[in-house]
């Protein structure tokens, strides 16, 4: 169980730093919106051929979003009490809700492979020549 958690520690600190989840040095990302089709080091498909694979970066995405929102949020409340501002809470609230996920796009990504990863390692078959260039995705 240790190799487990170490192996999944592991995986998600690459995908924070923006590197690939599996081999921890390619940089899966030409831009901030558009994502390579392979690791250019190791080779490593980045969407991984099952169908609705992309909704789970969608909801790693959307879960991000809400839980940087309550936190600040919930941050304001306490620090301004017993007269918080409102007005500004709504508004901050409803911008933050639609900044977050294009600022979290990236890492929802990479954080979703790891997670993948973590349960569904990369076969040797996964593992494609290095040097995808070509963007997988545009969004």
């Amino acid at each position: 169980m240790s190799g487990f958690v170490s192996r999944t520690a592991l995986l998600f600190w690459r995908a924070l730093r923006l590197r690939c989840p599996n081999c921890g040095q390619g940089k899966p990302f030409v831009s901030w919106f558009r994502m390579r089709a392979r690791c250019p080091v190791c080779g490593l498909a980045f969407e991984r051929g099952e169908e609705g694979y992309q909704v789970g970066s969608y909801m790693f995405n959307i879960i991000a979003a809400e839980l940087i929102f309550a936190a600040i949020f919930l941050a304001a409340v306490i620090a301004t009490w017993p007269t918080p501002p409102w007005t500004l809470l709504e508004v901050g609230g409803i911008t933050l809700m639609i900044i977050i996920p294009f600022l979290f796009f990236p890492f929802s990504k990479l954080l979703f492979l790891a997670f993948d990863l973590a349960f569904r390692p990369a076969a040797h078959e996964e593992l494609g020549p290095p040097g995808g260039n070509a963007p997988a995705t545009r969004r």
